[in-house]
C-alpha cells in the first residue's frame, strides 16, 4: 500500500470515530428530520375542536358521573351529527393533500430536457507541467532558420546534432547514428521523414539533399542542383520532396525520376525557413526571412516557368518559420512570427483573409495542432523560452510549460498525437505529455473507394 492510500485509510478511520459526523453524513433526506410538526391551520375547524375538547367528550371512563342517554336519544344525536357533518374524530389535520399540478410542459419534452441536462460534463484534462523525459543533445545548432527535428510515422525521432543525424526509437528508447557528414558538407541544416516513416531526407549546408533508408542505414540518392546554398526547410507530399533554401527558391523534387526538379516556386526575397503541405496535398505554405507567407496551389504548378503564388500574406513583421495546418479544417493555417513580431495569426487559405491575430509576447519558433482536440501548442524564445497550450478558437491559455533555458527552436509530434518533443539551444531534447490520451473514437463508416462504385454499369 502506498503512502497516499495509507493516509486516506487513516483519515477514514479517524472520521469513523465521530458518530455525530457520521449521522450528519447519513441524513441526506429532509424527510428524515421528523422532530417538528407544524399543523396546517386552513385544514382545521377550530370551533368544532373547541367543542369536542370541552363539551363533546365529557362522558366516558374518565367521567363516570355523566348522564346515560336513552337509545332513542342516542339515535337522534347520531342523525343530527350526520346531518351537520359532526361525525369527525380527529382534531388536528396531519396531512393536507396538495392539489394536482397543472402540466404546463409535456412529459416527453420534459424527459428529453432532463436527459440533456443530466449528460455528464467532460472532465478537465490533467496537463503535466514538467517534461516526462530529458535527453542530452550536444552540439545542437542554435539557429532559428533551421529545422533539425522530426518524428516519423514509424515512431522514430530524427535529430541533427552538428554534422551527425541520430535516430531515437520511441518504442524502446534505443539510439543509433544514421550518418555523419564531413565538415565540407555540414552541418546538417534540415531533416524530414517521408510519409512511410522509413525514408529520411537530409538537407546540408552545401546545398545538397540526401535521401536515406533508415531500416538499412543506406543512402539511396543525392539531389543536386536544387539550390545554391544551405537547405534549411523541407516538406514531403507523397513522392514529391519540396525543399527551401537560403537562395529564396522553393523546389519540388520528384524522387522517383532521374531529373527530379519538376517545379520551381519563386516569390521570397530571403531565406525560406518554413515549409508545410496541407493534408490534402493541394496547397503549400512557405514562410521566409522576408516576413512573407506564400500559399502555393499544386493544381496550377508549372514545370516550364516559375509558378505564381496563390496568396501573398504580408501581415507579419518578422521572419515566419512556424507554420501549421489545422487537422480539422483543411483551409485553416496558423503561423508564428519571430522576435520582432511575436504574434500567432490564423488564415483562411481559400480567400487569403487573416481571421485572427494574438500577441504572445515572445518569439514564436514552432507551432503544432493537437490532432484530437481543438488546441494549438506554440514554442517560444526570448524571454520565457516556454511552451504555451492554447484553446482554439478562444485562444485562452490552457497551460504554460517551462523547463528549457534557451529558445525552444524545434518541435515534433508523436504519431499518435499525444507526446511532443522539443529541442532547444540549451542542448536538451525534452518530451512532454501535453496533448493527453485520445478518446476511443467510433469506427468510421466505410467509404466507397470511388464515386458510383455501388453500380456495376451506367444504363
Amino acid at each position: 500500500m502506498d503512502a497516499g492510500s495509507l493516509n486516506s485509510s487513516s483519515y477514514l478511520k479517524a472520521q469513523s470515530r465521530f458518530p455525530l459526523q457520521e449521522q450528519f453524513l447519513h441524513r441526506k433526506n429532509s424527510k428524515d428530520n421528523l422532530d417538528r410538526f407544524i399543523p396546517n391551520r386552513s385544514a382545521m375547524d377550530l370551533d368544532y375542536a373547541h367543542y369536542m375538547l370541552t363539551q363533546g367528550r365529557k362522558g366516558g371512563k374518565e367521567n363516570p358521573t355523566a348522564t346515560v342517554n336513552s337509545p332513542s336519544r342516542e339515535a337522534y344525536r347520531k342523525q343530527l351529527a350526520e346531518a351537520l357533518n359532526l361525525n369527525r374524530t380527529r382534531i388536528l389535520a396531519f396531512k393536507n393533500k396538495p392539489p394536482t399540478p397543472v402540466e404546463l410542459i409535456p412529459q416527453d419534452h420534459l424527459s428529453s430536457s432532463l436527459h440533456y441536462q443530466a449528460k455528464p460534463t467532460k472532465p478537465r484534462r490533467y496537463i503535466p507541467q514538467t517534461s516526462e523525459r530529458t535527453l542530452d543533445a550536444p552540439d545542437l545548432v542554435d539557429d532559428f532558420y533551421l529545422n533539425l527535428l522530426d518524428w516519423g510515422s514509424k515512431n522514430v525521432l530524427a535529430i541533427a546534432l552538428d554534422n551527425t543525424v541520430y535516430l531515437w526509437d520511441a518504442s524502446n528508447g534505443s539510439t543509433s547514428e544514421l550518418v555523419t557528414v564531413g565538415d565540407e558538407d555540414g552541418p546538417v541544416t534540415s531533416v524530414n521523414w517521408a510519409p512511410d516513416g522509413l525514408h529520411l531526407a537530409i538537407g546540408l549546408n552545401n546545398s545538397i539533399v540526401q535521401l536515406w533508408d533508415s531500416a538499412s542505414c543506406k543512402q539511396l540518392r543525392t539531389l543536386r542542383g536544387c539550390h545554391r546554398s544551405r537547405v534549411g526547410s523541407m516538406a514531403w507530399n507523397n513522392h514529391i520532396l519540396t525543399t527551401g533554401g537560403m537562395d529564396a527558391k522553393i523546389i519540388n523534387n520528384d524522387v522517383r525520376i532521374r531529373s527530379h526538379i519538376v517545379e520551381t516556386y519563386r516569390g521570397h526575397q530571403q531565406e525560406v525557413c518554413g515549409l508545410k503541405w496541407s493534408a490534402s496535398g493541394q496547397q503549400l505554405a512557405s514562410g521566409g526571412n522576408d516576413n512573407i507567407i506564400h500559399i502555393w496551389d499544386r493544381s496550377v504548378a508549372s514545370s516550364n516557368s516559375a509558378t505564381q503564388w496563390f496568396h501573398r500574406l504580408e501581415e507579419h513583421t518578422s521572419a515566419v518559420k512556424a507554420l501549421a495546418w489545422c487537422p480539422f479544417q483543411g483551409n485553416l493555417l496558423a503561423s508564428g512570427g519571430g522576435g520582432g513580431d511575436r504574434s500567432i495569426k490564423f488564415w483562411n487559405t481559400h480567400t487569403g483573409a487573416c481571421l485572427n491575430s494574438i500577441d504572445t509576447g515572445s518569439q514564436v519558433c514552432a507551432l503544432l495542432w493537437n490532432k484530437n482536440e481543438r488546441e494549438l501548442l506554440s514554442s517560444h524564445g526570448f524571454s520565457q523560452n516556454q511552451l504555451v497550450l492554447w484553446k482554439y478558437p478562444s485562444m485562452l491559455k490552457m497551460a504554460e510549460l517551462t523547463g528549457h533555458t534557451s529558445r525552444v527552436l524545434y518541435m515534433a509530434q508523436s504519431p499518435d498525437g499525444c507526446t511532443v518533443a522539443t529541442a532547444a539551444g540549451d542542448e536538451t531534447l525534452r518530451f512532454w505529455n501535453v496533448f493527453g490520451v485520445p478518446e476511443v473514437a467510433k469506427a468510421a463508416p466505410k467509404a466507397n473507394p470511388e464515386p458510383f462504385s455501388r453500380f456495376n454499369r451506367i444504363r
